[in-house]
C-alpha cells in the first residue's frame, strides 16, 4: 500500500475509473429510441448500446489503469429499511429497459471488468468506499454517474463525470466545479441536499425552500449541523418552514450521506484492467447485432491486451520506395518473393480495365513496397504476374474472390493462397456481422487502420501520397499478421480443411462465375416491370374503391386510420405506432373478416416487391448484356452461398410470377443452351442421415414419393389413401423440423390450432422416433459445447442457449436445431460445384458455370457438349459426398433460365 501512496515523478499514479452501472444504463436506455435498437428476436438493445459507447469513450479519454462498475442489487437497502418512503414513488422500469442490465453484465464480462453488487447497498455506496480507499493510496479517481450524491465525494484526487447529455456528453466537476455550481464545498453538498430534498428518491424538501436558499443557508450557517442548532435565527416563512421540518431535515442526511466503509471482497489495486476475451466480445456484439463497426472499433481500440501493437506495428513496416523505378518492383520480388507476403490492393473492379489502383505487399520481418500498376514498366509488370499466378509462392490475402476478380481485369492470376484472413474469420465466427480488415484488425490484433480516401466515385490514390502508400502497405503487412494468428485459430476449432479444400477452392470458382455473369433478356425484363406496374396500379384503384376514397397505401399511419379506425376490422398486435399491419397481419385479417382489403393490400404488396426485383435485374445488366451478380461467401451463419447486385435469392422459385421473372435469364451468344440441376429434398435427406432413423430413411430408398409415404405411416392409412391435405401436412411438417419450426409456428403455417399442430408433431415423433432423438440430442450437445458442427465439422456458436433470457434461448435452439441440417447441406453443394468444375476442366469442354441458386446450379452449355455436361452433372452431384439417404438430382435444360427448369 504504501508503494501506491508514494508516487515518483517517474511514475504516474494509477487512475481508478468507477461507474454506476445501473445509472448509466438508465440514462443510456431514454437517450435512444428502443425502437431503433431491437434485435432479430424482440430484445431491445438501446440501453446498451450507450452504455457501451459511453464506456468506450471514456476509457479513451480518462485511459484508467484500473476498473470497476456498481450496480444496484435492489431498491431494498439499508435506506429502505430506515426510511419506508424511500424510492417508493418510483415507476417500475419499462419493459424494454428489463434484461438489458443483465446484458450490459455478460459485455463487461467480456472485457474482464470487476462488477459489484452488495445486498443491502446502492452503487453509490460502493464507489465511496473504493474511492475514499483509491484516493487514500494514492489513485487518482474519476466516478462516472448520474446521481449527484457522488459529488460529496470530489476531491483532489477525485473527480466525478456528470452526464449532462444523455450519455454523450459528460460535465468533469472537480472541487472547484462544485463550489461553482453550488456555491459550496464538496463535503458540505450532504448538507445542502439533505434541505434541498430529492424528488427522484422521495426525500420531501423544505416548502418554500430551493437550491439557493439551501446553499445561502449553508453557507451562513457553515454546516446543516450549526444551522439545525441556531434554526430559530432563521427569519421569515422559511425559517418556519424550516423549524417545522428539522426531523425530516436530519433524516435527508442520514440518508443523503454515502457509505465509504464497506467490507468488499477486494479493494482498488485489484481493479487492474485486464485484456478482453476478444471472441466472447465479438460474438456478444454479434447476438446483440451491433451492425456499426464503429462501435466495435472504438471498444476494442481502448482494449489493455492491445496496447503497444501500434508502435510495434509502425516499427515493423518500412518504406523501400514509394514508387518503385524500372527494374526494381522485379529485383525486390527476386529477394523477398519467395516467402510468405501479405497482399493489399486500393481497387474497384466496377470501374473495368486498370481497376486496381495501388498494389502493396509485405513481408513478416518488415520489408515493404507498393506500386501503381499504370506506373511500372513492362518487364516488371511481367514479374509481378508472374509471381502472383505462381502456387509455390505463398500469399496471404483478405478476400480472395475480390483480388481474383479485380486482378483478373488485368489479365493477372492469381494462385499460391494458403489463407484469406475473410474466410478464416468467417469460419472462425461464422455468426459476426463484419469480416472487414479494419474491424478484425483492432479486434484481433489491437491495431487502428486508416481507410483510403474515395474522391467522388473515383478512388484517390496519387504516386506523391506517401500517407496513403504507407497505409496500403500496413494493411497488406496486418493481412499477413492476421493470417498467423488465424492459422492457431482455425485448428483449435477444425477448420483448417474447409479453409484450404472448400471455401478457397469455391472462392476462386464464384470469382469465374462473376466475371462470366449470365446473359439477359432486357426487352422480356421490361415487359414483365411493365405487367408488374399496371398490376400495382389496378390494386390500388381496388383498394381505393374498396374504401370510397384515397389514401397512401405505403403509409402504415394511412392504413392503420382505414383498417381499424374507418371500417373498423378487428384489432391486429399493438406496436409503438399503432396495430400491425404487415403480411402476417393482413392475412389474418383476410380470414376474419370478408372485406376486401386486406385481399388487395396483400396482393399490391407482391406485386410491388416482383416490380421492384425486376427493376433491379434491368439495372445490373452490363454493357455487356449480362447480369454479373457478386456471390457473398461470408454472410449466412450456416455456410449458405447468397448473392447482392442483384440477390437471385429474391427470385420467386415455386410461383408463376417468379418463373416468368427467370425467363429473362437466356443462354448466351457462342452458347447452347442452360443446363439446371437441382438437388432434391436435400435438407430431409441430410436430416435422415444425422438421426439414422431407419423409417425416413427407407421413405427415401423406396422411390416412392416421400411425403406421401410419411403421411400413411404418420396418418395410418395406406399410401393410396392420402389426401392432398395430409401430404401438405406432412411436407410442412418435414421442412419445418428442418428448419427448426415450432408447434406453434407450424400452426400459423398450417392454419391450425397449436394444440392440433402440436398432436401432429407427437404423432410424427412416434413414427420417427430417431428425429425425435436427434433434434432432442443435438440441442443438448450444443448447450453443453456452446456450438453446432456439420458433416465435415462446420461450427455455429450458439452462447444463447444457456441465457435466462427465454426468448433469446429458445431462438437458439432452433438455430441449433437447424444448423447442422442447413450447414451440411450447403457443404454439400459447394462440394458439388468444385466437383462438376473439375470435371469439365478435366474433360476440356468449354461450358461453365454461371449461377448457384438455393440448392441449383445453372451451367451455359457450349454447342455439342449437351449430353456430355449432362452426364457429368448426373455422375458428380449425387456422389458429392455419401449419405445414409442416397443424394438425388434433378436436371432440366433449355434456351432460358425458366426453360430449363425440371
Amino acid at each position: 500500500m504504501a508503494e501506491n501512496a508514494s508516487q515518483t515523478e517517474t511514475t504516474p499514479a494509477p487512475r481508478l475509473l468507477l461507474l454506476d452501472g445501473h445509472s448509466l444504463a438508465y440514462r443510456a436506455f431514454f437517450a435512444l429510441p428502443a425502437e431503433n435498437f431491437t434485435t432479430a428476436v424482440g430484445q431491445p438493445t438501446n440501453a446498451i448500446y450507450g452504455f457501451a459507447s459511453m464506456l468506450a469513450n471514456t476509457l479513451r479519454d480518462e485511459q484508467p489503469t484500473h476498473l470497476a462498475v456498481a450496480f444496484d442489487v435492489s431498491r431494498k437497502t439499508w435506506r429502505s429499511d430506515r426510511y419506508d418512503g424511500y424510492k417508493a414513488t418510483r415507476s417500475a422500469s419499462p419493459d424494454e429497459f428489463k434484461g438489458q442490465v443483465e446484458l450490459i453484465g455478460e459485455l463487461l464480462d467480456t472485457m474482464r471488468v470487476r462488477r459489484f453488487a452488495v445486498d443491502g447497498f446502492e452503487a453509490d455506496d460502493v464507489i465511496a468506499t473504493l474511492a475514499t480507499r483509491a484516493a487514500d493510496e494514492g489513485f487518482h479517481v474519476s466516478i462516472v454517474t448520474g446521481d449527484r450524491d457522488c459529488f460529496q465525494l470530489v476531491s483532489d484526487r477525485v473527480t466525478v463525470l456528470y452526464p449532462t447529455k444523455g450519455v454523450s456528453e459528460l460535465t468533469r466537476f472537480t472541487p472547484e466545479k462544485v463550489e461553482e455550481r453550488y456555491g459550496l464545498t464538496p463535503a458540505r453538498y450532504p448538507d445542502f441536499a439533505a434541505l434541498r430534498g430529492d424528488p427522484s428518491d422521495n426525500l420531501p424538501g423544505i416548502p418554500g425552500v430551493g437550491e439557493k436558499t439551501a446553499a445561502k443557508w449553508i453557507h451562513q450557517f457553515g454546516s446543516l449541523d450549526e444551522l439545525l442548532e441556531r434554526a430559530d435565527e432563521v427569519k421569515g416563512k422559511a425559517g418556519a418552514n424550516l423549524r417545522e421540518h428539522l426531523d425530516s431535515v436530519r433524516l435527508n442526511r442520514e440518508l443523503t450521506e454515502l457509505v465509504r466503509d464497506m467490507e468488499l471482497e477486494c479493494g482498488p489495486v485489484d481493479l487492474v484492467r485486464s485484456p478482453y476475451d476478444r471472441e466472447a466480445m465479438t460474438v456478444l456484439l454479434d447476438v446483440l447485432e451491433f451492425r456499426n463497426p464503429s462501435l466495435r472499433e472504438r471498444l476494442f481500440a481502448v482494449d489493455p491486451g492491445a496496447e503497444g501493437e501500434e508502435t510495434v506495428l509502425a516499427e515493423g513496416v518500412t518504406v523501400e520506395g514509394t514508387l518503385p523505378a524500372a527494374g526494381e518492383l522485379g529485383a525486390w520480388l527476386a529477394e523477398h518473393g519467395g516467402q510468405r507476403l501479405g497482399v493489399a490492393t486500393l481497387d474497384d473492379w466496377k470501374l473495368g480495365a486498370g481497376a486496381v489502383r495501388a498494389v502493396a505487399l509485405a513481408t513478416g520481418e518488415g520489408p515493404a513496397l507498393w506500386f501503381d500498376p499504370a506506373a511500372v514498366d513492362a518487364d516488371d509488370e511481367r514479374a509481378f504476374a508472374a509471381w502472383l499466378a505462381d502456387a509455390d509462392r505463398p500469399k496471404v490475402v483478405h478476400g480472395a474472390k475480390g483480388l481474383l476478380r479485380v486482378f483478373a481485369e488485368h489479365g493477372w492470376g492469381l494462385a499460391g493462397v494458403g489463407m484469406d484472413t475473410a474466410l478464416a474469420a468467417y469460419l472462425v465466427q461464422p455468426g459476426r456481422r463484419s469480416f472487414a480488415l479494419d474491424a478484425l484488425s483492432v479486434e484481433f490484433l489491437g491495431r487502428e487502420l486508416d481507410k483510403p480516401e474515395d474522391d467522388g466515385g473515383q478512388l484517390a490514390f496519387g504516386a506523391d501520397d506517401e500517407a496513403e502508400a504507407y497505409n496500403l502497405m500496413r494493411q497488406a503487412r496486418t493481412v499477413l499478421d492476421l493470417g498467423a494468428a488465424f492459422e492457431g485459430r482455425l485448428t483449435e476449432v477444425g477448420a483448417a480443411g474447409l479453409l484450404h479444400d472448400l471455401e478457397l477452392p469455391v472462392s476462386a470458382l464464384l470469382a469465374r462465375m462473376e466475371r462470366s455473369g449470365i446473359a439477359a433478356d432486357r426487352a422480356h425484363l421490361e415487359r414483365m416491370e411493365q405487367r408488374f406496374a399496371a398490376a400495382v396500379q389496378q390494386a390500388v384503384t381496388e383498394a381505393h374503391a374498396s374504401v370510397g376514397h384515397e389514401f397512401n397505401l405505403g403509409s402504415p399511419k394511412q392504413l392503420q386510420e382505414v383498417l381499424f379506425g374507418e371500417l373498423g376490422l378487428p384489432k391486429t398486435k399493438k406496436t409503438k405506432t399503432g396495430f400491425t399491419t404487415d403480411a402476417d397481419a393482413l392475412a389474418w385479417l383476410a380470414g376474419q373478416t370478408e372485406h376486401d382489403l386486406p385481399v388487395i393490400m396483400l396482393r399490391h404488396r407482391e406485386q410491388a416487391k416482383l416490380r421492384t426485383t425486376v427493376e433491379g435485374l434491368i439495372k445490373t445488366i452490363a454493357s455487356d448484356g449480362r447480369i454479373h451478380t457478386t456471390f457473398q461467401q461470408t454472410v449466412a451463419a450456416t455456410g449458405r452461398l447468397s448473392s447482392t447486385d442483384p440477390n437471385l435469392q429474391n427470385i420467386p422459385v415455386r410461383t408463376d410470377e417468379g418463373r416468368a421473372i427467370r425467363g429473362g435469364f437466356v443462354v448466351g451468344e457462342g452458347f447452347e443452351t442452360l443446363l439446371t440441376a437441382d438437388y432434391s429434398q436435400i435438407e430431409l435427406r441430410v436430416m435422415a442421415h444425422l438421426s439414422e432413423d431407419a423409417g425416413l430413411i427407407e421413405a427415401f430408398t423406396s422411390g416412392e414419393d416421400l411425403h406421401t409415404t410419411v403421411a400413411s405411416q404418420v396418418f395410418g392409412v395406406g399410401k393410396d389413401a392420402v389426401d392432398a391435405e395430409m401430404r401438405r401436412k406432412i411436407k410442412a411438417m418435414s421442412y419445418g423440423l428442418a428448419y427448426g419450426l415450432s408447434a406453434f409456428g407450424l400452426s400459423q403455417q398450417l392454419s391450425i390450432s397449436p394444440d392440433e399442430a402440436r398432436k401432429l408433431m407427437d404423432t410424427y415423433f412416434e413414427r420417427f422416433g430417431g428425429v425425435r432423438d436427434y433434434l432432442q440430442r443435438v440441442v443438448d450437445e450444443a448447450r453443453a459445447t456452446g456450438y453446432t458442427e456439420t458433416v465435415l465439422g462446420r461450427r455455429r456458436y450458439l452462447p444463447d442457449l444457456t441465457s435466462s433470457n427465454r426468448q433469446r434461448r429458445e431462438m437458439a435452439e432452433r438455430m441449433a436445431l437447424n444448423a447442422p441440417i442447413q450447414g451440411t447441406a450447403a457443404d454439400i453443394v459447394k462440394i458439388a460445384m468444385l466437383r462438376v468444375d473439375e470435371a469439365l476442366t478435366e474433360q476440356r469442354l468449354t461450358s461453365r458455370m454461371l449461377l448457384q441458386v438455393h440448392d441449383e446450379i445453372v451451367l451455359e452449355v457450349a454447342p455439342g457438349e449437351h449430353e456430355a455436361v449432362e452426364a457429368l452433372v448426373r455422375e458428380q452431384m449425387p456422389n458429392a459426398v455419401s449419405l445414409r439417404a442416397p443424394l438425388d438430382v434433378s436436371v432440366g435444360w433449355g434456351p432460358t433460365w425458366e426453360a430449363a427448369a425440371h
